[in-house]
């Protein structure tokens, strides 16, 4: 039985305002939502995103229009938690795609590339090597992996590490 099958009669009632099946479904959406959100997050936010995911799904529960979507709505919640948790621990600010334009549109393509260049002689050397072999190499996690002697989960967090430095120095 699929997730939001599972969890149709409480959730048809929630939407209709039973308090007690609001409560029953927030109780047996917890270990889906906590799963996914190990899965997702860094283990220090875990335990923060699935309780603003319980918020969430709490007041907006009405707002779900089918019963298929519900998973999907309840784990892109979970997703967009932990991705605002992340960005608020390493102080990222994501740029809105008008300063985004803005700022390429500034530069010149000959800058940009002498801006892409520098951003990469700063990383250390583990963190430029994973760079180069995917986005200038084109290899596979997988093969990344085997590459550098790592796991491929090893292997995500670094390249995700030097994306990261990356752009903070791009955008410094």
């Amino acid at each position: 039985m699929a997730f939001a099958e599972k969890h149709y009669p409480l959730l048809a009632a929630a939407q209709l305002g039973d308090p007690a099946a609001l409560d029953r479904l927030l109780q047996v959406c917890q270990p889906d939502i906590r799963r996914y959100a190990q899965r997702n997050c860094l283990m220090s936010d875990v335990d923060d995103a699935v309780q603003e995911t319980l918020v969430i799904l709490s007041r907006r529960v009405k707002s779900v229009r089918a019963v298929v979507a519900f998973s999907g709505w309840l784990f892109t919640i979970v997703k967009r938690e932990c991705r605002r948790l992340e960005r608020r621990l390493f102080g990222i600010e994501y740029l809105d795609e008008q300063k985004a334009e803005h700022w390429l549109a500034a530069h010149s393509t000959d800058a940009l590339r002498l801006d892409l260049a520098r951003a990469l002689e700063s990383l250390p050397q583990h963190y430029r090597e994973i760079i180069l072999l995917r986005d200038f190499e084109e290899m596979s996690i997988r093969e990344l992996a085997q590459q550098l002697a790592l796991t491929p989960v090893a292997a995500k967090s670094r390249l995700h590490r030097a994306r990261q430095l990356m752009r903070e120095y791009l955008l410094a």
